[in-house]
């Protein structure tokens, strides 16, 4: 089911950049505009996480009616979607977008992993 590398992987070169690209795509070819189609973009997430959802059961065969129809490869794209389109809705809402997640990312890898390490007066 997992194939975690043993190492981290770097993002990819030009995130941001692909992430700009695919919100001025979006821009140009949305049907709904203003804040509605700000409010559409974000509930996207949602349609997406759905997908997920889907492929995890489709994966484990979890209904019996339908059986194994997903793989675990389907689940990771399907994870992988999320991730972009909560990041195109994140550059949708700012253009600061790069710094607002590795500042994010930053105090949330700080909290997690602080709660993990000894005290200092354990050690």
């Amino acid at each position: 089911m997992s194939d975690h590398p043993t190492s981290p992987v770097p993002s990819p070169p030009g995130l941001w950049e692909s992430i700009d690209e695919l919100c001025v795509w979006l821009d140009t070819h949305r049907p709904v505009d203003g804040p509605d189609g700000l409010l559409l973009r974000i509930l996207k997430l949602s349609e997406e996480v759905g997908e997920v959802a889907q492929a995890v059961v489709g994966a484990t065969g979890q209904n019996p009616r339908k059986g194994t129809t997903h793989t675990w490869d389907d689940v990771r794209s399907e994870l992988c979607d999320v991730a972009v389109t909560a990041l195109v809705a994140l550059r949708t809402l700012t253009p600061a977008a790069p710094e607002v997640f590795a500042r994010h990312l930053e105090e949330v890898t700080r909290r997690s992993l602080a709660a993990r390490r000894p005290d200092a007066s354990e050690v």
